[in-house]
């Protein structure tokens, strides 16, 4: 669970946080958290990506500025209240990217808003999470005792490695950790048509949680064009490969909107090679 300074800038009754606001964006990129992790892990993207995209961090319940909140244990109903929550923000394009838990979450949420008769993203980002027609119930942690649970996020790197020493801390981190394993592990994969949108998909080379091998499949899961890049780190290349990731990301947002190529050019982005 992240840590770092709360951010004060909600919207969408609280389920955005942090967004600049652009006077003019050509497109928001709605940002979803890993498991365990929450907006403030997307925080430096808006400084990082072109100045006409609204980087728009997704604060689930249960953690920072939605701390008093019940973290939800299912993807169905959470996906249902975002998109409620986000159906105000789509009077302009957007764009999804979901690590790990959020690749699923941002799957499911770009059909669910098709489902509402919105128009679909004009690109579905997914890093680090196999494809949802791979998912299987064979990996139970959420109902197990706190050591396994303990265990499990010491093997995925989730959790930074002082908040071990901080046994209070952890034990108050725990409800919301265990619905987010929940939330992964109880989901059932309900096949629909196929998306219209292109699919942007991430893995990295030492990732042994998902292997590309799992992330190419998510081909199957759209018309609109597939491609896969490769980066190098652990599941947690999201943060150790950031400037390649993004280079890939910006690319794809320049395509879908058609702004020339060098607006991806920010001296912000070269200070961060």
């Amino acid at each position: 669970m992240n840590r770092t300074t709360t951010p004060r800038v909600t919207r969408a009754h609280g389920w955005i946080v942090g967004a600049r606001r652009p006077a003019a964006p050509s497109l928001r990129l709605f940002c979803l958290p890993y498991a365990g992790g929450g907006a403030s892990a997307y925080a430096a993207w808006p400084s990082l990506l072109p100045d006409d995209i609204e980087v728009c961090p997704v604060e689930l319940p249960g953690r920072l500025t939605r701390w008093g909140e019940k973290a939800f244990e299912q993807a169905e109903p959470l996906v249902d209240q975002l998109a409620t929550a986000l159906s105000g923000e789509l009077d302009v394009p957007y764009a999804l990217f979901g690590h790990s838990m959020g690749a699923l979450l941002a799957f499911e949420l770009a059909r669910a808003l098709r489902r509402r008769g919105a128009a679909e993203p004009r690109v579905l980002f997914v890093s680090g999470g196999p494809a949802p027609q791979l998912r299987r119930r064979h990996l139970q942690i959420h109902d197990q005792p706190d050591h396994v649970v303990v265990a499990r996020l010491r093997e995925l790197g989730a959790v930074p490695e002082d908040v071990y020493d901080e046994p209070e801390l952890l034990d108050l981190l725990m409800p919301t950790i265990r619905a987010d394993f929940s939330v992964v592990e109880t989901y059932v994969h309900r096949p629909e048509p196929a998306l219209g949108c292109p699919v942007v998909a991430f893995a990295g080379t030492e990732d042994r949680e998902v292997p590309a091998d799992q992330v190419d499949p998510w081909h199957e899961q759209t018309t609109g064009g597939f491609t896969r890049h490769l980066l190098p780190g652990d599941h947690f290349f999201l943060h150790s490969a950031r400037t390649a990731l993004l280079d890939s990301v910006g690319a794809a947002l320049t395509a879908a909107t058609g702004r020339p190529a060098n607006l991806l050019d920010r001296p912000e982005r070269e200070a961060q090679r």
